[in-house]
């Protein structure tokens, strides 16, 4: 790499330190942002250009279309089942479920699902899958929400069921257009990858995702009444359902949404992404949206530190709240025998 490139690389801040006895073994850097209705920032740290893929934090706009064409009502589906359609879900049986009943109003079965099988994300369904000797299928894949609405979709409008997944189906070219109008990214500067589950993802900017978010909750006038429909309802039935989006333990956007009592949409993505909106409210009068990305893309003890010191010094968990969401802020280092000998903990201050 040479000096000129070097300077190109976007300068991520340090966010959180990994202490084992007195010294620091381990930084997590990072971009984040927050902006408000009108899409000035208020708060930030690094880089928020920096481009990066949203990854899951895209499901809520990917589930707009699924909304705004009809094909959502044409087939019934009810709030959980909008709810799963954004989730990044733990493979519960309420998931699987779920999800199953979504293809079973469309006429399909978990075949048509292309998202691929994974083990649940929860570790209890997981093993019990186990001990019944059944290996896990597509259902329990923690986007065959999404990719049942995808499904819906294409029937609804008479896509190719088959290639739904593939960037050129309608499918896939509606969603990309909404991630445009939220982002304010023309479609042709969006940066195409593909995700986990087989779909498209897309690159844009720390900020966009920021401004995607508070538009979600606070959605521009100039959006037509079908797009402001549809994120008023992806926004309730996210905050009404949150075990829906996460699961039932262990899962940040379930625990950020219950704490903040439907203030908040909560959302993760891969690779050290986040995503939030503050709905509209004394302090935050035009919403908020909050985006960040953990530059090594740890998900684990990084991501839930960031999320709640950054949440917290925005001013959005009250005192009550902070206590219910406190074994996230912080966590132990622990050795083999299971002694306490260092923390992973918070280290920024927004600016």
């Amino acid at each position: 790499m040479t000096e000129g490139e070097s300077k190109n690389i976007p300068r991520a801040e340090p966010l959180v330190e990994v202490w084992r006895g007195s010294i620091i073994e381990s930084r997590h850097r990072g971009h984040v942002v927050a902006l408000d209705g009108d899409g000035t920032i208020v708060a930030q740290l690094g880089s928020p250009h920096t481009v990066t893929y949203l990854r899951s934090s895209a499901k809520p706009f990917q589930a707009i279309p699924l909304l705004t064409s009809g094909a959502a009502d044409r087939f019934g589906f009810t709030e959980k089942e909008i709810a799963i359609a954004c989730a990044s879900h733990n493979g519960e049986t309420i998931h699987t479920e779920t999800v199953a009943g979504m293809l079973k109003k469309i006429g399909l079965d978990a075949s048509a699902l292309k998202c691929g099988a994974h083990e649940p994300y929860s570790a209890e369904a997981a093993k019990r899958l186990r001990e019944r000797g059944e290996a896990p299928t597509a259902l329990h894949n923690n986007c065959s929400g999404k990719h049942a609405g995808m499904l819906a979709l294409a029937l609804h409008i008479g896509a190719p069921i088959e290639t739904y997944d593939q960037a050129d189906n309608e499918v896939q070219l509606n969603i990309v257009r909404r991630v445009a109008q939220f982002s304010d990214v023309p479609v042709e500067d969006i940066a195409i990858g593909i995700d986990g589950c087989g779909v498209p993802t897309f690159g844009v900017s720390v900020r966009a995702m920021a401004l995607m978010y508070v538009r979600l909750v606070a959605v521009p006038a100039g959006f037509d009444d079908a797009t402001r429909d549809a994120c008023r309802r992806i926004v309730s039935a996210m905050t009404k359902y949150p075990e829906m989006i996460g699961g039932r333990a262990e899962r940040l956007d379930t625990i950020v949404m219950q704490s903040a009592q439907g203030g908040v949409v909560s959302k993760v993505g891969a690779e050290g992404v986040y995503t939030a909106a503050v709905l509209p409210c004394d302090e935050y009068k035009k919403g908020l949206g909050f985006a960040f990305k953990i530059e090594d893309g740890e998900d684990r003890r990084a991501r839930p530190v960031v999320v709640i010191e950054a949440l917290r010094q925005l001013g959005v968990f009250k005192s009550g709240a902070l206590e219910a969401i406190k074994p996230y802020a912080s966590f132990p280092v622990l050795n083999r025998r299971g002694d306490t000998v260092g923390e992973i903990a918070a280290s920024f201050q927004l600016k």
